[in-house]
């Protein structure tokens, strides 16, 4: 695998879920503190960087959630907390950062996540966030199609299980990117480009 080499000009930080109603439930393989800790580091490391960061969370309600027929639904414990849809501290957003409110799994259908990217001519997109095998997989899959670059921060996203977290890293991951611990992608940013 070759070392990896990031254009801190055409790189942006994308990251999904890391909201205290997601972050609060269980993780796997690694727990919502670790990928916290993690993503917190690649946070800050691109706010240093004077790189684009994206925060997404999900804004969703009773009201504005898909209703589709499926054979497994997400348990609805009644109405939300009112601090669900938060950041978790570690990330909180400043005014250099853009903010994307979602409805659905992934980050671009509904939103102007892509438009954003675009504008400050990102052509490149670091992924992390919970939960690897819906809000990443879903944002990647159309990262992909939409012709970004990708690479995946492995030790900063989670999911339910270790298989569904392994699934989305092995089987899809790969083949539209490129996936890196965090370290690694911390080491290439130091570098820059050229190194």
């Amino acid at each position: 695998m070759p070392e990896l080499s990031i254009d801190t000009t055409t790189t942006a930080l994308v990251v999904i879920d890391l909201q205290k109603g997601i972050a609060a439930q269980p993780a796997r393989p690694y727990p919502a503190r670790d990928v916290i800790k993690n993503a917190a580091k690649l946070v800050n490391a691109f706010r240093k960087n004077g790189m684009p960061v994206f925060l997404v969370h999900v804004v969703s309600t009773q009201g504005t959630a898909l209703t589709v027929i499926s054979d497994e639904s997400f348990p609805r414990a009644g109405a939300l907390p009112p601090d669900w849809s938060e950041f978790v501290p570690e990330i909180a957003p400043v005014p250099t950062d853009i903010v994307i409110a979602k409805k659905q799994w992934g980050a671009f259908y509904g939103t102007d996540l892509e438009l954003q990217l675009r504008r400050r001519r990102m052509d490149t997109i670091v992924l992390c966030g919970i939960s690897t095998d819906m809000g990443v997989e879903s944002t990647a899959r159309f990262a992909y199609e939409y012709g970004f670059q990708q690479i995946f921060a492995e030790d900063a996203m989670a999911s339910r299980s270790d298989e569904q977290h392994n699934a989305a890293v092995n089987f899809i991951f790969r083949r539209i990117g490129r996936v890196r611990k965090t370290d690694e992608i911390l080491r290439a940013l130091s570098r820059g480009p050229d190194a």
